[in-house]
């Protein structure tokens, strides 16, 4: 190779490094990292170099997921974690801790649904949805904030939903416990900037996963309609864009909600 193109291939791969972020060394944990959009968002993260801690309530997934990960040369740890569940989220977090000494990008992923009418929606489904997408976040975050303040770094990102911008018919619950994680997305940034911590949110469309693979042909074809890019997403793209905003290339953003939704909502 010429000194020319050794040249261009250096600062090719430094450019890459500035837009895409350098994670090398960094802690990071995934919640719900054993499938889906939370396994690409772990996937995404280690090829910037983070360490991985993998957090999930299915036991058995999340082992699998990790030894796959540790065959292609990613290291990764398990720790099951129930985020529905106060005592399971205490005794995760200080297992992490207890690991790495602390968590430097946390990303709360985890999330289900519980959809139904308002009229016919139980309590006991509108509690487990609100418990694990939101009340988990929080648990989660103020039990792992205190390294970040202390090392003044941290990159916070909570996966919200297009729901959680607009709203949908059927999903009362899971619309309201993804415009609380916006709205604790923004208050938190606020209290935290001054520590150097970004916390931000990213709100996936209609993207690939177990919840979308449900949907009847007839639904997917409604629900491609309304997407202007014609095509549901990929786990890819939603974890492309949490590594960013992981990233110090997005060390001046705080407080945003990240769309990633093909063009679905354009709302403020």
């Amino acid at each position: 190779m010429s000194d020319g193109k050794a040249r261009l291939a250096t600062l090719s791969a430094q450019r890459s490094t500035e837009i895409m972020g350098d994670l090398q060394g960094r802690i990071a944990l995934v919640t719900g990292g054993a499938q889906g959009i939370g396994r690409a968002i772990a996937e995404e993260l280690a090829a910037a170099g983070a360490t991985l801690a993998l957090a999930d309530v299915n036991e058995t997934k999340l082992a699998e997921t990790v030894a796959e990960l540790k065959a292609q040369g990613i290291d990764a740890t398990a720790f099951t974690v129930n985020v529905s569940s106060e005592e399971s989220i205490e005794a995760g977090a200080r297992a992490i801790l207890e690991k790495f000494g602390k968590v430097e990008i946390l990303v709360n992923n985890a999330g289900i649904t519980r959809d139904n009418l308002m009229l016919r929606m139980k309590r006991a489904d509108w509690d487990l949805v609100l418990n694990i997408n939101l009340t988990g976040a929080f648990l989660l975050t103020q039990a792992l904030l205190s390294p970040m303040l202390k090392n003044r770094w941290g990159r916070i990102v909570s996966i919200a939903s297009v729901v959680g911008r607009a709203g949908q018919a059927g999903q009362v619950n899971y619309a309201a416990s993804k415009a609380g994680l916006i709205g604790l997305t923004r208050s938190l940034a606020r209290e935290v900037a001054s520590r150097g911590i970004t916390v931000n949110a990213v709100a996936p469309g209609f993207i690939e996963t177990p919840m979308t693979a449900v949907l009847s042909e007839e639904q997917t074809k409604a629900m491609l309609a309304t997407v202007p890019l014609g095509r549901r997403g990929t786990p890819k793209d939603v974890a492309q864009a949490v590594k960013f905003l992981a990233s110090d290339a997005a060390s001046y953003i705080t407080g945003h909600v990240l769309d990633v939704n093909g063009g679905m909502f354009m709302g403020g």
